[in-house]
């Protein structure tokens, strides 16, 4: 499984999505789209969206912190 988000260092969702991917011992890649152009444009093409966070899960995009989403789409029950 992939799991990629996209973020900004000022974001306080991406700071909880992160806390939240974390205690549930999920493994991520992070992106932080505010230093990297290419990251940012790459968000962009996936998602259609400017702002974060933006989650990449084996394909699957979620936009904001979606705790419900997230954990589905990981298979992971509630």
């Amino acid at each position: 499984m992939t799991v990629t988000i996209y973020t900004t260092k000022t974001c306080p969702w991406c700071k909880k999505t992160k806390e939240f991917l974390k205690q549930n011992k999920i493994k991520y890649g992070e992106k932080d789209v505010s230093a990297d152009q290419k990251s940012a444009q790459e968000m962009m093409k996936k998602s259609g969206q400017m702002g974060v966070p933006v989650l990449d899960i084996n394909g699957k995009i979620i936009i904001g912190f979606d705790p419900e989403a997230i954990k589905k789409a990981v298979g992971k029950k509630k």
